[in-house]
Order: C-alpha cells, then sequence, then structure tokens
C-alpha cells in the first residue's frame, strides 16, 4: 500500500508515517508540503491508494483541493485532517466523498483506530459528529453497563480500541473470526452504537477503556 501524506509542517509528516508504519510495516510512505508538490507526486505515483490531506492549505478551498485530486487520481482514497471540528465543515467535506475526517487535535488512539478503520476499508467519522447522534443517557450507568458485558465482549473491547481487525482480534483470542463477529455485535447492541468507531468512542467517555 502506497499512501501520500500532504500537510505543511514536516513534524506532523514524520510522526503520522510513524503512526502508519506502527500499523502496516510494510506500507510505502510519501511526502509533500504543497499542492504543487503533491500534484506532481500523484501523477508520476499513479499507484498511489490514499492521499492524507491537510484541507487548511492555503492554494484553495477544500473542495476544490479535493476535486482536483479526483481529477489526477481518480482511484484514490482521500483522508482529510484539519485543525477544524466544525460541524458544518465536517458535514461538506464528508459529503464530498473523502474517507474520513480526523481532526488534528484527536486522542493517539483515537487516531491509529482512525487511520486502520480507513486502511481496512472503512470510512472514519470523528467524534464530535457521533456524539450528536448516541444518546449516552440512555445507558443507564458506568457500573451496570461493565456488568452487562462479557468478559469475552470486554476482551473484544480492548482489542478493537487497540485498531485491530476481526482476523488479528480472532487470533489473539484464539476463536473463528465468525465468533469475533458475534462477540461485537453484541457489544454493538449493549453498547446501542452502529460500529466499532462509535463503541470506542462510547466505551472512551464512559471509562470502560
Amino acid at each position: 500500500m502506497k499512501v501520500l501524506i500532504t500537510d505543511e509542517q514536516s513534524l506532523f509528516r514524520d510522526g503520522l508515517s510513524l503512526r502508519l508504519k506502527e500499523i502496516k510495516e510494510d506500507i510505502i510512505i510519501l511526502q509533500s508540503s504543497n499542492l504543487v508538490e503533491m500534484q506532481r507526486i500523484l501523477s508520476h505515483e499513479t499507484d498511489t491508494d490514499i492521499v492524507i490531506l491537510d484541507i487548511d492549505l492555503a492554494e484553495l478551498n477544500s473542495i476544490e483541493i479535493i476535486n482536483k485530486i479526483k481529477t489526477i487520481a481518480p482511484n484514490t482514497k482521500i483522508i482529510a485532517i484539519s485543525s477544524s471540528e466544525d460541524i458544518r465543515n465536517i458535514k461538506k467535506i464528508l459529503s464530498s466523498g473523502v474517507k474520513g475526517y480526523i481532526p488534528k487535535k484527536s486522542d493517539s488512539n483515537i487516531l491509529t483506530g482512525a487511520l486502520k478503520l480507513i486502511l481496512d476499508g472503512g470510512t472514519y467519522i470523528p467524534p464530535v459528529m457521533l456524539n450528536n447522534n448516541i444518546d449516552y443517557s440512555s445507558l443507564n450507568s458506568q457500573c451496570s453497563l461493565k456488568k452487562n458485558l462479557t468478559n469475552r465482549q470486554s476482551q473484544v473491547l480492548d482489542l478493537i480500541a487497540q485498531g485491530k481487525s476481526n482476523k488479528q482480534i480472532a487470533y489473539d483470542m484464539g476463536v473463528s473470526e465468525a465468533t469475533v463477529k458475534l462477540h461485537i455485535n453484541a457489544l454493538l447492541r449493549s453498547l446501542k452504537v452502529n460500529n466499532r468507531t462509535q463503541a470506542v468512542i462510547t466505551a472512551q467517555k464512559l471509562g470502560l477503556i
């Protein structure tokens, strides 16, 4: 897999590169600091799988930047990163067809989980958006919820929070992937959420992980 990181700050690019290498050792990381470099790289590296783009780059507005990437590299997935957590802006970016929107101040565990989810083919929606859709009051209390989770469900939750895939979780737990899916489905029902990312965010807010 080949990933291009486009961000003005070399320190941020290097840090993100290390995080990606931890998730996938054989990943190829390319870097650019501006749109001109990004376009040049995408034109030559036509097999780039993902562009991680700082949409706060000053040259164009965010949608114009995303559309420019789609024109140059129509088969390349786009991950937007930004210092903004404005809900209206996030909705606009997500509706443009990107595979995720990651705020730069995200917790390291959330960042790892988000990148893992996207690398595995999913779409990441940041907590500021999910918080508008999750009714935490319906979860009674932290203690009662802990009691409702089985040991296996708690173990699966911890492994999901580490960004592990179903296959990796199955290997770590010594069970089949089908069994892991059953545990995950039960976990999602207990937390009253719809996907793995929401489960991690909800669990963190409740102090379960």
